[in-house]
């Protein structure tokens, strides 16, 4: 969910892209592994829920889940994952994440078999571990999928095929939560871990499953060579026809500010779904219409980032987010006001303004950084960490007072995202309708990440040492 596109050190694919029925069968795969991570991200705010009953253990310390997963798994562990990407390429990094994820799932069996009331706070640390050891596999999965799903096509839909992949995470993020309202919070099952362990030990049989797939296919790989001495990153030029990211990486401020609403912006959308249930079930639901409704909400959430996708079409995206930053403020204070049931339908409809948010300022965030570009990139992905650090926060204050009260440290974070993406607007020209952009197309084969963008209008460009092209 929270995730986009780290655009790592791509190169282009031997033999050129794939195409027609060739493309089908990679892309399925691809497909495959969005569909893992979203299904995990989707059991895991029910899991904070469920644990909260049956372990009898707080709020607060149910976020553990939170911070292991996002903590642990994608901030510690994505860098590792680059490395191995780089010197062992594309399918054996795949292969690791699924390793990773496999083996985690499977631990919830034991972990969950052993589990007593006498031990309930071991038992809660050895989900920890296993739900560490699973965020491992996934970021390493995101490191490697997003940039393996430009790569082997045309790199002239490579973004719409991005997306394609991408909304299918969406699917599997809103099936988890109806899986688990039928086998987590129905009769016998709402006070015990029997069916954790057989829905993970599904898990784990899925991602061997995709492992196997992947270990016996032919897929085209990525020669590392092909791209030496084509670093389109430091072509682009100002309208001074100086190079673009020429300062030190500590002093490309957007980037900075950028980094710190993405931060903002992935702890407000992790901590609401971690806090959803509870917020539903004090509001008056059961447990098994909370995890319902999540997945309504879920499902808002995909319907909402192919909305704004046709909108960004027409809007320029600073501009956008503002609209869409002011809306999430509006509803989530809403949500912090609301004692009645429809405060549950107001947060579903928050979800519908979060979907953009990810995408946008990662876009924002990276343009313009030249030679920074791809470490620009990571340290945005970084930003991801809030969302191990918004849910304890929120979920100690829960415990003092309610979850409704709670809910204003999400909306802290987004009022942080509409100062960011308002000042961006108000400094780079203002434009409400979408501005044409620059883009500096590769020289060499087909390039990952497909496209460096240029944004600053199109007068401003000078051409130096590389044809520049107008869209």
């Amino acid at each position: 969910m929270a995730g986009g596109g780290l655009p790592i050190s791509v190169t282009v694919v031997q033999g050129g892209f794939l195409t027609g029925k060739k493309l089908v069968f990679p892309l399925f795969l691809v497909i495959c592994l969005f569909f893992l991570w979203g299904f995990s991200y989707g059991l895991l705010d029910v899991l904070n829920s469920h644990f909260q009953t049956v372990l009898s253990i707080t709020k607060l310390q149910s976020t553990g889940l939170q911070v292991m997963y996002f903590g642990g798994g994608y901030f510690f562990f994505s860098p590792i994952a680059a490395e191995v990407l780089k010197r062992k390429g594309y399918k054996i990094t795949i292969l690791m994440g699924l390793a990773f994820y496999s083996v985690g799932a499977v631990m919830f069996w034991p972990t969950a078999h052993f589990s007593t009331p006498d031990n309930r706070l071991a038992a809660f640390g050895g989900f920890l571990v296993c739900t560490l050891v699973i965020a491992c596999g996934l970021a390493t999965l995101e490191t490697a999928a997003n940039s393996y799903a430009v790569v082997i096509g045309d790199p002239a839909s490579a973004s719409s095929r991005l997306q394609f992949c991408q909304a299918w995470n969406g699917v599997a993020s809103f099936i988890g939560p109806l899986i688990a309202s039928k086998f987590f919070f129905t009769g016998a099952n709402a006070n015990n871990l029997t069916n954790v362990q057989y829905v993970y030990l599904a898990v784990s049989c899925a991602g061997i499953a995709v492992a196997v797939l992947f270990a016996f296919s032919k897929l085209p790989e990525v020669a590392e060579s092909d791209l030496q001495g084509s670093n389109i990153e430091t072509s682009a030029v100002d309208e001074f026809g100086n190079q673009i990211g020429q300062g030190p990486i500590y002093k490309q401020y957007n980037m900075i500010f950028a980094f710190i609403a993405q931060f903002c912006y992935v702890g407000a959308q992790v901590t609401i779904g971690a806090f959803f249930i509870n917020y539903a079930l004090e509001a008056g639901y059961d447990k098994p219409t909370s995890s319902n409704m999540l997945s309504y909400a879920l499902i808002t959430f995909t319907v909402g980032r192919f909305f704004a996708f046709a909108l960004s079409w027409v809007f320029q995206a600073d501009f956008l987010l503002i609209v869409y930053s002011i809306c999430a403020i509006v509803f989530n204070a809403a949500v912090c006001a609301d004692t009645n049931k429809s405060g549950v339908i107001i947060m579903i409809l928050l979800y519908f303004f979060e979907a953009p948010m990810y995408p946008t300022i990662f876009t924002l965030g990276t343009a313009n950084l030249g030679r920074h570009t791809r470490r620009g990139a990571g340290i945005l992905v970084m930003g991801v960490a809030g969302g191990a650090v918004f849910p304890p926060i929120q979920g100690a204050i829960a415990d003092a007072a309610n979850t409704r009260i709670s809910m204003v440290v999400p909306l802290a974070g987004f009022v942080y995202v509409l100062g960011y993406v308002t000042f961006h607007w108000f400094t780079h020209g203002r434009h409400i309708l979408r501005v044409k952009e620059i883009v500096i197309p590769g020289t060499q084969g087909v390039v990952g990440g497909a496209i460096e963008a240029v944004h600053y209008d199109d007068e401003k460009v000078f051409d130096k040492d590389v044809q520049i092209e107008k869209l």
